[in-house]
């Protein structure tokens, strides 16, 4: 049920809807991270023959487990998120999509996931991309802590998604590229080794502003550089029909 506030929108990939806030709204970012960890812009997707078991690091309203649901039909998904107001939005979505048999979420924060240790196939994450203490605080504003690392940081998110995966999981994220030192390095420190990297552009020719990650827990070195994604057509009115596929 819609409260007030809030507004319910189509995801266009299976019927699927979710529940919006007025503060913060999903972009196409949380589109790409499920696509990327579902195969389709060329990236290894999550392996398992048989069911497979995936968490989301801070999944806000659940449009990821949404999409992983449409694309992976054999997966279970795990939200986790800190905000009680996203997490119940998320839940209250999953019940009006008729997913709960393959959903669930958990109110915690991500340092607090001890009893989930080795228990998943992949975690996705889609962090904030902003570090600590840049722009204005503001802790009520839903937009500033979706963006800016105000709970929990790059690093944090490495650790939790080692600490989450069987040996050998894979962990997908998607972030901005001025942060990849960061990110490499909170990777290598957590035993999760970049595999996979694919650089957004919103349109081909211009620079990227996002990146996603794959990496792979316990793995050797071996970094593999993905074509490009374009997210708009070079006059920029229309998506590209890599991104149309994918909102299939």
């Amino acid at each position: 049920m819609e409260k007030k506030s809030e507004r319910i929108d189509e995801i266009g990939m299976g019927g699927f809807k979710v529940v919006q806030g007025d503060g913060f709204s999903y972009g196409v970012d949380a589109v790409l991270l499920a696509a990327f960890a579902s195969g389709e812009t060329g990236a290894k997707p999550i392996k398992s023959r048989h069911k497979m078991c995936i968490a989301d690091l801070g999944t806000g309203n659940g449009i990821i487990p949404f999409i992983l649901a449409h694309k992976l039909p054999l997966s279970e998904v795990v939200g986790f998120e800190k905000n009680p107001v996203s997490l119940d939005r998320a839940e209250r979505g999953c019940a009006m999509n008729g997913l709960n048999d393959r959903i669930s979420f958990v109110l915690t924060d991500i340092s607090e996931l001890e009893e989930y240790e080795n228990e998943f196939d992949a975690v996705v994450s889609n962090p904030p991309y902003f570090r600590r203490g840049s722009g204005i605080p503001n802790e009520d504003n839903a937009k500033f802590v979706a963006r800016h690392e105000t709970t929990a940081s790059i690093d944090e998110f490495a650790k939790c998604a080692n600490r989450l995966l069987k040996s050998g999981g894979d962990f997908y994220m998607i972030h901005r590229p001025s942060r990849l030192p960061d990110i490499s390095e909170a990777l290598r420190a957590a035993a999760l080794e970049p595999k996979e990297l694919q650089l957004v552009v919103p349109s081909s020719g211009e620079p990227a502003n996002l990146v996603l990650i794959h990496s792979v827990a316990g793995a050797k070195p071996d970094l593999k550089m993905l074509p490009e994604i374009a997210v708009y057509n070079p006059d920029g009115d229309d998506y590209t029909e890599l991104i149309k596929r994918i909102y299939q």
